[in-house]
Formats: structure tokens, sequence, C-alpha cells
């Protein structure tokens, strides 16, 4: 694990990485150094009294959408047409949602409010988006994450009533597959992330497939 320097685009080699995945601390959330940290297959996570924070798992949790598993449960949901499916109308009020969802083993979180205006900024660039579930013209669950190229990575997801977030899940990945999208990454594995189809995959072979992704 190394600080970061002044130039937003360098990164220590994942190889270098602790145990437990941390890469680097310090730095900036400025859209440069967070898109170059994507790029990596780097991604901060961090509590508000510690200095940025970078990770890359090993391994890594990820999805394809054409492995997405939908339950019996929630192909009822989607068919009696539960909820409404809104792309980027409420990206700021998603990441408030995620922020104020309880996490089992977290206390408060990691979407600070300087984390939110760096992701706002970044969904204005049109890098960050999200994926929302309403019910009767309230938002009720969803999702959001950053795209580059083939790769989707997601950031967080949560629900005010059941099934919302999943119900946006599920239809996020079927239109990311439709506009090309091969890998979803998940970064950590989690039993909810596993009953919808992620599995874990080595760092190397991550990012080797990254970078084709990227480059495609």
């Amino acid at each position: 694990m190394l600080p970061l320097t002044a130039d937003p685009t360098w990164f220590p080699p994942t190889a270098h990485a602790s145990p437990d995945g941390l890469v680097a601390y310090g730095g900036d959330l400025t859209p440069e150094r967070l898109l170059a940290a994507y790029r990596r297959g780097i991604f901060p996570w961090f509590n508000d009294d510690e200095p940025p924070l970078w990770w890359s798992p090993d391994p890594r949790c990820v999805l394809r959408p054409s492995e997405l598993r939908v339950s019996h449960s929630m192909r009822s949901v989607l068919r009696k047409g539960t909820f409404e499916l809104r792309l980027n109308t409420a990206c700021a009020a998603v990441l408030d949602g995620c922020a104020q969802t309880p996490r089992p083993d977290q206390d408060g979180t990691w979407i600070t409010p300087a984390v939110r205006a760096a992701y706002v900024a970044l969904h204005e660039q049109g890098y960050v988006h999200s994926a929302e579930a309403w019910q009767d013209g309230a938002l009720v669950g969803g999702l959001y994450g950053l795209r580059l190229g083939g790769v989707f990575f997601g950031e967080s997801m949560f629900s005010w009533v059941p099934n919302a977030s999943k119900f946006a899940f599920i239809r996020w990945v079927e239109l990311l597959a439709a506009d090309g999208v091969a890998l979803i990454d998940c970064q950590i594995e989690t039993a909810h992330l596993r009953s919808l189809g992620a599995q874990l995959m080595p760092r190397r072979a991550f990012e080797t497939e990254l970078t084709q992704l990227l480059t495609a």
C-alpha cells in the first residue's frame, strides 16, 4: 500500500495490494483520478474519518449479464408491473438512498457529502448512471454505478420496499446486455449478489478482461 502522488492518473500496481485488497491511500476524488482508478479496476471506499482508501480485492466479484439469475418470485414481480424503471432521472436521490440504508457490519456510510458530490459530477459528465425503481410516483429503490466501454462498475443499491432494488438491477442488467456490456463489476461478494448470478474471479483475470473491454 502506497500513498498517491499529485499525479491524478498514477496508481501503484495492484500486485502490491495488501491481502484484503488495499492498494493505496490519499489523493482526492476528482473526476480524472476516479476515472483513472476505475480503468485499472481500483475503487475508493473509506469512512468519513479516514483519507481516501483505494481498493482492488482478489478475488473480484463480477456478473456476466448472460448469467443473470432471475428467481421465480422475481419473474412474477416483473410480470405484474409492480415497479416502473426510470434511468438517470434522480441520480442524487439514489445516492442519498444508498447512503441512508443500514448495512450489516457497517457503521454509517462511505457516501459522504464529498463522495456524493464526486459521483454527481461524474453523472453530469455521463459516466455515472442510476437505475431507479418507482412506485406510484415515488422513488422506492435503485442503484448507481459507472459505465466505461463494455464494463459497468456497480457501486451501491437500496430499497425502501421489498424487491425494488432487485427489480432495478435486473432490468438494468438486461439493458446493459443489449447495449454491449459484457461484464458487471460487483466488487465484493455478498449472498444477495450470488443469488443474482455473480461469481468470483481472480484479480489478474479481471484486470486482463477489463483492459480488453475498455479498448474494444
